[in-house]
């Protein structure tokens, strides 16, 4: 009778657990999803392996802290406000707008005060099992039993904690947003140019592997096959800016050029830009700050080149910010294209500056940020590509090119960004 009880209180207990853990999956997969919903699962896989890797070199996983708990049940609290706010009569009288913005705070805490009500459950059966484990000394049985349940919540809790801390981190509005691209040929003459065409080959395969659309909006190629002075091409696709965002600095090469007889290496260099697009309610510009200007195209193209007007170039007066093209036949897709890049340059800037008075520490995060900082050397004899802000070398200089393996350096950055943001969250 005595063993019978024993085991109808096992089964007990691991039902709970298993329910618990179910639950503890579900909340931290809905974080994990509101974390990572920009990268797609070939991204995921190297994001993953990065994290375990962290984890088997030393590195203990970020706890909650007394001053994080604060904040924790701040969030909690502004729930339950919006619940009571939405669920009121005077919700209806809301314009739709901001009905709206309350419903997107209210899904983006929800998964948070899931989490915290399953991590007040574990807590309170640990609780439950230290005292099991007091009062039952001379049941063997019992003392092994409460012990099973105890290691395995000693292992949920440190990663539903974890993805609790991520929640508290702020998220870049942008990162779910599509791109401009832009990649300049820089020092290195013809050598730069190639490496240029390289840089942009290699962001398309990176798109087409994660299922991004890719379309060149505009491009000054050279006389060598494969080589560009300029190319600024549009990437849309969920989250691409959170995945590219790290991209924009100076990329160096060092290798032999195909051009070169004697064998001797050169080192040059192309810069890379990765803007987020802006809608028009993000960016407003008015008709009267804009010039433009049409003109006929230059460069081979047939019988609508050097006998249209079908060019276009628009100033914006106010910053001097200057927009060419010329690759479509008509005029009204060439402004369009110039305006949608035009934007892209606007809200940039804008959203720099605001970076820089909020917080003058954010440029720290991921280097400088500034477009003139090297961010990373490709060395083709080496087969290796360095990545300095983070310290990360990935072996395999073909993979890297052919879009396959870009995300370690993402993932590299992005995890230093958390670390760095982490460690402030209990200074605040």
């Amino acid at each position: 009778m005595r063993h019978g009880a024993l085991r109808l209180l096992s089964a007990l207990n691991r039902t709970l657990t298993e329910k618990t853990c179910a639950s503890a999956s579900s909340a931290t997969q809905q974080l994990l999803s509101a974390e990572q919903t920009a990268a797609s699962t070939k991204w995921l896989q190297y994001g993953l392996r990065q994290q375990q890797n962290l984890s088997t070199s030393g590195h203990s996983s970020p706890r909650i802290t007394a001053a994080i708990e604060v904040q924790l049940q701040r969030m909690r609290q502004r729930h339950t406000d919006l619940c009571n706010q939405l669920a009121d009569e005077s919700a209806a009288q809301l314009e739709p707008k901001q009905l709206g913005q309350l419903n997107k705070e209210l899904s983006t805490l929800q998964p948070v005060v899931d989490a915290l009500s399953i991590l007040a459950k574990q807590r309170q059966e640990m609780g439950d099992l230290d005292m099991v484990l007091k009062d039952s000394k001379e049941d063997q049985e019992m003392q092994r039993m409460a012990e099973e349940e105890q290691q395995e919540l000693q292992q949920q809790m440190p990663k539903l904690e974890e993805q609790l801390l991520l929640s508290l981190l702020p998220r870049d509005e942008a990162d779910q947003r599509d791109i401009v691209l832009e990649v300049r040929a820089g020092t290195g003459g013809d050598e730069a140019a190639l490496f240029a065409g390289d840089l942009l080959r290699m962001y398309e395969r990176a798109a087409a592997l994660n299922g991004w659309k890719f379309e060149v909006v505009e491009i000054a190629a050279t006389e060598e096959k494969g080589g560009c002075k300029f190319a600024s091409a549009t990437i849309s696709g969920q989250g691409v800016y959170g995945c590219l965002k790290y991209e924009s600095g100076i990329h160096r090469v060092q290798r032999v050029p195909f051009t070169e007889a004697s064998g001797r290496l050169h080192t040059s260099a192309a810069s890379v830009a990765i803007l987020p697009q802006a809608d028009e309610v993000d960016i407003e510009m008015h008709a009267d700050d804009l010039r433009v200007d049409t003109y006929r195209a230059s460069g081979a193209g047939g019988q609508h080149v050097n006998t249209t007007n079908s060019a276009v170039r628009i100033t914006h007066v106010p910053t001097g910010l200057v927009v060419a093209m010329q690759d479509e036949r008509s005029q009204h897709k060439n402004k369009a294209k110039a305006l949608k890049v035009l934007r892209a340059r606007l809200y940039d800037q804008d959203r720099l500056a605001k970076q820089q008075s909020m917080s003058a520490q954010r440029k720290t995060l991921v280097g400088s940020g500034d477009r003139s900082e090297r961010i990373r050397t490709y060395n083709y004899p080496q087969g290796r590509v360095t990545d300095h802000r983070v310290g990360v070398t990935e072996h395999g200089i073909d993979s890297v090119m052919n879009g396959e393996r870009l995300a370690v350096f993402a993932d590299a950055l992005q995890l230093r960004h958390q670390a760095e943001m982490l460690a402030q969250l209990d200074q605040q």
